[in-house]
């Protein structure tokens, strides 16, 4: 904390310092860890819900657009490439259920870290896939990473889970 909380300026007002404590701490209280978890878990499960359900065209079948972007538009910029996805049914099939399972263990916060893991790799390949969309793809590892280190808080299953376990013993 800044040392001049009990200074004031000669009209009485609070010191610049004690204005900054102040304000730092509402901003901590506002910015609780639990809840910066849950908006991370919320913010990185969206994009990849959202893409997940333009690839179904029913209960465990993908859409005829889905499998065609796998087959002809999607490719991987490897060195010496870029290379057409290999078996692209199945790359579409396991990247549509990615985007459905692994938001939906997120908002629930169960699984988190692993959830989160899933789609840091998801990440990794949709980079590979769209180059050019590296700011964004940045920001989706930063926000898996941070899932990854620090966990879902304390507004997860995880938390209830563990608590749960914790009583039991």
């Amino acid at each position: 904390m800044i040392t001049d909380h009990h200074m004031s300026t000669d009209s009485g007002l609070p010191s610049p310092g004690a204005l900054l404590d102040r304000a730092n701490h509402l901003v901590q209280t506002l910015a609780t860890p639990s809840l910066v978890q849950l908006v991370l878990r919320l913010a990185l499960a969206v994009p990849f819900w959202r893409s997940g359900m333009l690839k179904w065209g029913g209960f465990l079948k993908l859409n005829d657009t889905a499998v065609a972007l796998f087959s002809d538009e999607f490719m991987l910029h490897l060195p010496g490439g870029p290379y057409h996805f290999p078996a692209p049914t199945v790359m579409a099939f396991l990247s549509g259920s990615g985007e459905i399972m692994f938001p939906i263990l997120l908002v629930l916060g169960l699984g988190t870290r692993f959830a989160a893991l899933g789609l840091l790799f998801m990440t990794v390949i949709v980079e590979l896939t769209v180059p050019d969309g590296w700011p964004i793809h940045l920001t989706w590892a930063a926000m898996a990473l941070a899932l990854m280190a620090y966990g879902p808080g304390n507004i997860s299953l995880d938390h209830l889970i563990c608590r749960a376990r914790s009583h039991a013993r």
